[in-house]
């Protein structure tokens, strides 16, 4: 027990020491600020770190003042003898000890490294797996799972390019998801979903097990990945899907090819040229910006691999069973058995156990 008191006070120590540093800086930018004049880029880059620190700088001063008010209560239960005083002082720690605890728990997450992607727009790919019409079917249901949970959410569905099957399904189906945070909870989606179901063409009531994979990409800035031509070829032809005659006189449709890697975009959602070219340079981007991350992260790693946001897309993550009413998320071994409500988009259960299982991984990596 007394170990792991030091250990506690250790770690704290640690992380008052980080906080420290960071109120230093803070004050720093406020002097910076001041003496900056007429250099109007600088003082909007100083302006912006100081405002991202305030919050973190405020609740670290509150935090310290009630971990003096505690050391002061605690002190006067252990030294004074007048009873009153000591059941007040008894009082004030019953009521400080959970806010400071909720304090130190936010500040800690605070201190861990942000994925600057977290609040970025992002692009869903879903393909049908294994299982041929079924998953072609389930990737449909997929799709219609994250529009309904996109609803919720209050963010926008644009359709991106999509190649559909005639009994409902499709083959592949590429939208973008605009809205604050989007990628800080659909990234947990990435991987392969499989689903145990009676399909509606099947006669004899046999059970089948068919996939879909989902892969999950965030919007990257022009900035953020350059492309040269010379990598790319372009290719423009006449959009197969909605539109009508408008659509299929004049070739709107934008295949490009990424041939270093052999990456193939394709969007003809759009009735402009210019438009879907726009549109598949950001898929492109986003996945090219991906397979750095993934590279980047498999370094880190290497010596610690967690299911929870690594992103693997072998990995069957989730399991729809409809004959038991059942969804069961692998990597956390968490189960709904509300199946159509899960299919209708309600899958916060799974995206907030996953978002607190990775921040503990975090907060572990982080020594704080």
């Amino acid at each position: 027990m007394r170990v792991l008191c030091l250990y506690n006070i250790k770690k704290r120590s640690f992380m008052l020491d980080k906080l420290a540093g960071i109120e230093k800086r803070y004050d720093e930018l406020h002097r910076l600020l001041l003496e900056v004049g007429d250099d109007y880029q600088r003082a909007a880059e100083l302006n912006k770190e100081r405002l991202d620190l305030e919050p973190m700088v405020e609740k670290s001063k509150e935090y310290r003042r009630d971990m003096t008010r505690l050391e002061e209560a605690r002190a006067i239960v252990g030294s004074e003898e007048d009873a009153e005083m000591r059941l007040l002082a008894e009082s004030e720690i019953t009521d400080l000890e959970p806010q400071a605890e909720a304090l130190e728990k936010d500040l800690k997450l605070m201190l861990v490294p942000k994925d600057l992607r977290d609040e970025k727009n992002v692009f869903v790919e879903i393909r049908a797996g294994t299982g041929g019409e079924e998953a072609a079917i389930f990737a449909a249901d997929l799709y219609r799972m994250y529009t309904r949970y996109a609803e919720r959410q209050g963010w926008k569905i644009e359709l991106m390019d999509s190649n559909a099957i005639g009994i409902g399904g499709f083959k592949e189906v590429v939208f973008q998801v605009k809205g604050k945070g989007a990628f800080s909870k659909l990234k947990y989606e990435s991987g392969v979903h499989r689903v145990q179901r009676v399909p509606a063409t099947e006669s004899s009531g046999r059970i089948h097990t068919s996939t879909a994979t989902v892969a999950v990409l965030a919007e990257v800035e022009e900035v953020d990945v350059e492309i040269p031509e010379s990598d790319m070829k372009i290719d423009v032809f006449r959009s197969s899907g909605a539109g009508g005659q408008n659509v299929q006189k004049n070739a709107t449709a934008i295949r490009i090819t990424h041939l270093p890697s052999g990456m193939v975009v394709a969007v003809q959602d759009e009735r402009s040229q210019l438009q879907n070219k726009l549109r598949a340079m950001s898929i492109l981007r986003a996945r090219l910006y991906e397979i750095e991350e993934e590279k980047r992260r498999s370094t880190q790693d290497a010596d610690r691999r967690s299911q929870v946001g690594s992103g693997e897309r072998s990995e069957k993550i989730r399991t729809y069973n409809y004959p038991q009413n059942r969804v069961t998320d692998h990597r956390i071994n968490v189960s709904n058995f509300n199946l159509p409500a899960v299919m209708e988009g309600s899958i916060d259960q799974f995206i907030e156990e996953l978002s607190s299982r990775d921040e503990a991984d975090r907060l572990s990596a982080s020594g704080v």
